[in-house]
């Protein structure tokens, strides 16, 4: 009887209040993506991309057994694998660019793997993983020594065909883009080619994955652990403008940008789904003085983080392979810790699949409330058309001095919400968008700070743009000239 009079009691409330509950919290579809990449197919990719040689981005091209040439057209027919398997569901493709190399007097070509997933909502809102394809010994010039490469960056490499094999199970409103990038230990060229093919081509970029190292467990201080991971996320946009840093300091938003809430995603979906994983949020561009390749893409404004192992081990990290007083150095097979490396992908996987289920990030979000016991928050709705999903949104706050969200409230399909006596001051506050099934888009933080970018091709909301393609391009003119040890190298590669 209790249930008949529940049920009842629901078909008699008004369709407003029905539009208003909350989806569900969990996604069951989720706890499988976590846990179905493959330790043995990740370990059987690395060991093919190790068997290449060397990787080096000058090295052998003609060859179908050594050098980079080798391995990119292997990717490449890895994709199409995976595409057959799902119905021809990936577009596989080529991105490459010629840049002038040192030390050589013609141009060299930094050629790139991508595979699209392509959305069926919003097709033109993407979110991408990459690993990156070349590898390096000691002198980042060599091009011709065995370079191994297993985990920096097989791995990254093996995790994003792994996550392409797991999600094209699945089909989603939003575009998933899976990137074998190149050049990356010569000056981040792939990311930039690539990153300046999406402004090019208008692709409403929400989150770029960068995958550089995630098959090492055992660091050199001595720490061997499993069960955690590192997300570094930068903090102010780099294409902020002064007008915009200006408003930044009277309303915050320096801990907020879209890759720190990318980050904060990352650590909530992570934390959620994948089993016996804690994520460390780092609050940096990248390891101290060094760099990625998402770096390229954040150039340009588009928000992008790095995922990777939490303890290195420097010595078989661009290092010629050898061993020295009972020591082994270089990146060589037997030191991948392949479950690990699984489990790394899973991450990436559900963060993707939960973002591409999603409904858009909210646009223009706006909010005021000085001077008042109250706060107010306003943003812009996207099409039924291309958000078929939504729910509705969710209102996000938390004491400025906390680095994840510590308070919600579910406000249903609405554009303008006000949460009475919580104080603006006291709080940072951020929307996110609901779909149906749970599945939540990263937190907004209000104004251009956090803006993530607005519902179309030509509309960038928050008032920033990133510069064009000709300034993005200067930077792909030349390799830096850069040899020696890891250490003086830092800048430009992992």
């Amino acid at each position: 009887m209790r249930a008949l009079f529940t049920a009842l009691a629901i078909a008699a409330l008004p369709t407003a209040a029905m539009a208003q509950t909350p989806p569900p919290a969990e996604i069951p579809a989720l706890h499988d993506i976590a846990v179905a990449p493959s330790p043995e197919r990740i370990e059987a990719d690395i060991a093919t991309l190790v068997g290449f040689g060397t990787r080096h981005t000058l090295s052998e091209t003609e060859s179908d057994t050594r050098g980079i040439g080798a391995a990119r057209r292997w990717i490449h027919a890895e994709f199409e694998r995976i595409s057959a398997a799902c119905g021809g569901c990936l577009e596989v493709m080529y991105v490459s660019d010629t840049v002038t190399a040192p030390a050589s007097p013609s141009l060299a070509e930094v050629v790139s793997v991508i595979a699209i997933q392509r959305g069926t909502a919003d097709p033109n809102r993407y979110v991408l993983m990459s690993g990156d394809i070349d590898s390096r010994v000691t002198d980042v010039l060599n091009a011709t020594d065995d370079s191994p490469g297993a985990n920096d960056n097989a791995s990254g490499v093996a995790g994003t065909l792994e996550a392409a094999r797991v999600l094209t199970r699945h089909r989603f409103p939003a575009t998933i883009v899976y990137a074998a990038l190149a050049g990356e230990e010569q000056g981040l060229f792939g990311g930039q080619i690539l990153a300046a093919h999406a402004q090019r081509e208008g692709w409403r970029l929400q989150a770029v994955l960068n995958n550089d190292m995630i098959g090492n467990s055992a660091g050199i201080n001595g720490v061997v652990d499993n069960t955690t991971a590192r997300v570094f996320a930068e903090g102010t946009r780099m294409t902020e403008t002064a007008q915009e840093a200006t408003q930044r300091r009277f309303t915050g938003g320096e801990v907020d940008s879209p890759s720190r809430n990318l980050a904060r995603y990352i650590e909530r979906i992570g934390e959620q789904y994948v089993p016996n994983l804690d994520v460390m949020m780092v609050y940096r561009l990248d390891r101290f003085g060094r760099g990625g390749h998402h770096r390229p893409f954040n150039d340009l404004g588009y928000p992008g983080v790095r995922i990777m192992e939490t303890n290195e081990h420097y010595d078989r990290q661009h290092q010629d392979l050898r061993n020295e007083d009972g020591r082994h150095y270089g990146d060589t097979l037997a030191y991948v810790d392949f479950d690990y490396a699984a489990k790394l992908t899973g991450l990436n996987a559900v963060a993707l699949a939960g973002m591409a289920w999603a409904p858009p990030p909210p646009a223009d979000v706006q909010i005021e409330g000085a001077v008042s016991p109250d706060t107010t928050l306003r943003w812009t709705r996207p099409t039924d058309a291309q958000a078929p999903e939504l729910a509705g949104y969710r209102i996000y706050w938390r004491l400025t001095t906390e680095p994840q969200w510590t308070h919600s409230r579910w406000v249903g399909d609405v554009t303008e919400f006000t949460l009475e006596n919580v104080v603006i001051d006291n709080y940072f506050f951020g929307v996110a968008a609901v779909a149906d099934n749970g599945a939540e888009s990263p937190v907004v933080f209000p104004g251009a700070a956090g803006s993530f970018g607005g519902y179309s091709a030509s509309s960038v909301s928050g008032s920033w743009s990133a510069p064009s393609e000709s300034t993005a391009r200067t930077c792909i003119r030349a390799f830096r000239s850069v040899a020696g040890s890891a250490e003086r190298n830092t800048m430009s590669a992992s």
